[in-house]
């Protein structure tokens, strides 16, 4: 059953200090829910399925928004949008939270959703998340008692769980600088080309270090467990290797034993898996011809 409008209460707050005291202040009743694209909120709410009732409007926090270099990377405000990402001049440095942004839903829901909402919405399918786990991305939340940092690794504490404290927000997201020569990679496996939720989706980077071999290795998965993740083994596979045919698969081999994909209506375990393989192999012929044998 749709929930009746007449039944919520919006809060708009003037700042973000603002918006922080009166979340904070809200634990004593019952917690506000922090509003940014609504995208999906409003999603659960046409089907009935959102319990609360009380929402914080995050749309007057100036403090949210802005996508400017910093000293190593660059800091992208928890407001800022799929398309704003997307068409940010800065951001070519890092192309594959570009590619994610142009794949998530159609052009209305990339000019409303927010990196923010869909790092707080922590569902295995979003879109930009695998993409920030394989950049090594810091998240900067915030509540009344100041400003700390968590590594985007240890955000997601379970299916659409966060470590954060009920009256935290997540004001921002740092990424860190590419190292030159990385060879960076995204796909997004759906049932069309577009306007898809993800079967699997996939963000990867390799750097080339001495000798040929790679320094550095991300390969990280969305759609595939209860929460974003990396495959470990095959990222120690491909690590200290010199690009070949034993090493993909090495990494092949791996990989199996990293990922234990999730069933659901979207798709099947065997899928997924099968579906992982051929990413990561395409992945490892378009990085360097030395994987293809």
């Amino acid at each position: 059953m749709k929930t009746a409008i007449s039944t919520l209460a919006l809060e708009r707050p003037k700042h973000l200090k603002h918006a922080l005291t009166l979340l904070h202040e809200s634990l004593a009743t019952e917690r506000l829910t922090p509003l940014a694209g609504g995208t999906d909120l409003f999603v659960y709410l046409n089907a009935g399925s959102h319990r609360g009732t009380r929402f914080l409007d995050l749309a007057p926090c100036a403090e949210l928004r802005g996508i400017k270099a910093i000293k190593g990377g660059i800091r992208i405000g928890a407001l800022e949008t799929f398309d704003r990402i997307a068409r940010h001049p800065k951001m070519t440095a890092w192309p594959l939270l570009v590619q994610a942004a142009r794949c998530v839903g159609a052009a209305q829901i990339q000019n409303r959703g927010t990196i923010g909402g869909n790092i707080a919405n922590a569902s295995p399918a979003g879109d930009s998340l695998p993409v920030l786990l394989a950049y090594d991305a810091i998240v900067h939340v915030a509540s009344v008692r100041g400003e700390r940092t968590i590594p985007f690794r240890d955000l997601q504490t379970g299916y659409r769980q966060l470590a954060l404290e009920a009256d935290e927000l997540i004001v921002a997201v740092e990424i860190p600088d590419v190292a030159a020569g990385a060879k960076q990679f995204f796909r997004k496996v759906g049932t069309r080309a577009a306007q898809s939720i993800s079967k699997v989706v996939f963000a990867g980077v390799l750097v080339p270090g001495r000798g040929g071999q790679w320094s550095h290795v991300r390969l990280a998965w969305g759609s595939m467990a209860p929460i974003t993740q990396r495959s470990l083994r095959a990222e120690a596979a491909l690590l200290a290797h010199k690009p070949s045919a034993q090493a993909a698969a090495w990494a092949n081999v791996a990989l199996g034993e990293d990922l234990v994909p999730i069933d659901d209506i979207r798709s099947d375990a065997e899928y997924r898996l099968s579906a992982a393989r051929h990413v990561l192999a395409q992945f490892l012929r378009s990085s360097h011809a030395g994987f293809r044998g």
